[in-house]
């Protein structure tokens, strides 16, 4: 049995939570790969609505493992909050929710150190959520940070102590106070004496034990392609490997162990934070896109900048995940619209045309060039068929399909996990 991969291939927000609620029936093991408390995965389901961080998305399915990978950032206290607010589920999460104890743990002083560092670049800021998500991948690749299994050791106060030692020095540097440091550490180990609690394992083992065992997994990538570390829109990127590789990575499987790589776009593009956006829009059309959408972050509350969809940047996506069935959400959004616009190229400063996504691209101002489709301007309430969908959404799906080259195997029209159309 080979792994497969779900992931965003824009600027993440792209709908990840509610389709990994949807595929979650069909797999017996759900695992986070990457990425940590800043990744809001929405599901709506029987009329509720649920926010997930750091949790999978097959937790809500009882017969479901869900593995909470090495390559997660866990911040306790946040995990701990979650946790509580599933208990109106009645989950049994000793049962199917188990963590990696190679997964690294956010410390209270890490927040601290991501504020200072977003101070410091001034109106060249990231954008950063601020839940210390930077600084911990900082640690890890300095060798420095701590990990879930660290909290089973009797010296692991020392190495705490020693780590926020360091980050103290850091942030004298940059006159950031640290007042609230110890109110935030009775919260964290208070966590932590929860989190011990918790089903602390070799999850390497476990995926690989279940991958030979004919088990079928969905490794749960955060954020989006657009964010990944090295080939996203750098420096205004997340801190971790989004793309597929992350998964071999984030998880312990090798790369010949991958199946299906699922890839989820919008119908149209957003994006949070700083950093460049081809085909953004600052009128009318973006505004009404953003409400329409209800485009606000889930974790962050923040407005999220709105604009068409980027074909260069989506093939670009696909090619380097692997990309082998598209899903395309939230194309409710787009009934408002008589006309829909999908940008094809880029025109550069000197004129050049050009369609792909390279780092020049990414340093500078380009100019989308555009091609124009008729809207289907109808509500596509109460539809569950396919076949049912106006002439001019089934279009749209088409010439999306024959630039991308990748079949469209699922349409999205509303939250709710039946506005979920397989093809």
């Amino acid at each position: 049995m080979k792994m497969d991969v779900l992931l965003g291939l824009q600027w993440g927000d792209e709908g990840k939570g509610k389709i990994v609620d949807v595929l979650a029936p069909e797999y017996e093991l759900v695992a986070r790969f990457q990425g940590g408390p800043n990744a809001g995965h929405t599901l709506e389901f029987d009329g509720i609505k649920h926010v997930l961080h750091q949790i999978p998305s097959g937790i809500f399915r009882s017969n479901i493992l869900n593995i909470v990978g090495n390559g997660v950032v866990l911040d306790p206290i946040i995990f701990k909050k979650e946790i509580e607010g599933l208990a109106k589920f009645k989950i049994d999460y000793q049962k199917n929710l188990v963590i990696s104890k190679k997964a690294t743990i956010i410390i209270p002083s890490h927040k601290l150190l991501d504020a200072a560092y977003e101070k410091s670049k001034g109106d060249k800021k990231i954008g950063s959520t601020l839940k210390g998500i930077g600084p911990t991948y900082q640690d890890k690749i300095g060798r420095s940070a701590l990990r879930v299994g660290d909290i089973l050791s009797p010296d692991f106060g020392e190495k705490y102590s020693a780590l926020v030692d360091k980050h103290k020095t850091i942030l004298s540097f940059y006159n950031h106070p640290t007042d609230e440091l110890e109110g935030m550490e009775s919260q964290f180990f208070e966590a932590l004496e929860f989190l011990i609690k918790l089903n602390l394992i070799d999850s390497e083992y476990t995926v690989n034990e279940a991958l030979n065992s004919d088990k079928r997994i969905l490794a749960e990538g955060a954020q989006g392609s657009l964010l990944d570390i090295d080939f996203g829109s750098y420096p205004f990127v997340t801190s971790s490997t989004t793309m597929t590789a992350g998964a071999c990575t984030g998880l312990g499987v090798a790369p010949s162990k991958i199946g299906e790589v699922f890839g989820i776009f919008k119908a149209y593009c957003t994006r949070v934070g700083s950093g460049p956006f081809p085909t953004e829009l600052f009128e009318n059309d973006g505004e009404d896109m953003r409400k329409e959408g209800n485009e606000f972050g889930s974790t962050t509350g923040r407005p999220r900048r709105c604009g068409w969809l980027d074909l260069p940047a989506l093939k670009y996506s696909i090619m380097i995940n692997g990309v082998t069935q598209l899903f395309m959400m939230k194309a409710d959004v787009l009934n408002i619209f008589e006309e829909i616009k999908v940008c094809t190229h880029y025109e550069l400063q000197d004129g050049e045309r050009i369609d792909q996504l390279s780092f020049e691209v990414l340093q500078s101002e380009v100019k989308p060039v555009y091609q124009t489709l008729k809207g289907w301007n109808c509500s596509l309430k109460g539809i569950r068929d396919y076949n049912k969908f106006p002439k001019e959404l089934t279009e749209y799906v088409s010439f999306l399909e024959k630039e991308l080259n990748v079949p469209i195997k699922l349409v999205s029209i509303g939250p709710d996990r039946e506005q979920t159309i397989m093809r």
